[in-house]
């Protein structure tokens, strides 16, 4: 992991970034160009209300280099993830999913996800979290070979779905 990078909390500011970002990535992985509004009010929505979910954001301290060689005072933004919270009754405790994974293309193979799943498992483990789940889409290889490599193994459940937007 590089010493250079960090993860925090995503707060109201943070809006514009994660929109690019979730349409950055649904374009990249399913070829979906989504709507804009729409996913500023779903991010939005996260941002305002922490029972819907918890965006984390992972960065570069200090930021790139600008012009002249100097260092921006500003970090630069590496990756993301979401949590949203299953209840698990079998478990008497939440179970955090992992969603909205995305790091950007400059910031790839860095170890950027390594460090935002790491940080999610610390916090989870003391906030009472039972588990980590995410979904990955079926031809995603190389996702599917990072998730292996943190410890997470693939579900003997088959994710069904009704969407109606």
């Amino acid at each position: 992991m590089n010493g250079d990078y960090g993860v925090r909390a995503a707060g109201p500011d943070d809006c514009s970034l994660i929109v690019s970002f979730n349409r950055a990535m649904a374009m990249e992985t399913e070829g979906h160009d989504l709507d804009e509004g729409t996913v500023v009010a779903g991010v939005t929505a996260v941002l305002a209300d922490p029972a819907k979910g918890r965006y984390f954001i992972a960065e570069r301290r200090g930021g790139g280099p600008e012009a002249g060689g100097q260092r921006a005072v500003r970090p630069e933004p590496a990756g993301q993830l979401m949590l949203t919270l299953e209840w698990s009754d079998w478990r008497n405790g939440p179970i955090w999913w992992i969603q909205s994974v995305y790091v950007a293309p400059a910031h790839r193979r860095r170890g950027i996800y390594r460090m935002l799943h790491e940080h999610v498992r610390r916090v989870g483990r003391a906030e009472g979290a039972v588990g980590l789940r995410l979904y990955v889409e079926r031809d995603n290889s190389t996702a599917q070979s990072a998730y292996g490599a943190l410890g997470m193994a693939r579900s003997r459940y088959v994710m069904y779905e009704e969407m109606w937007a």
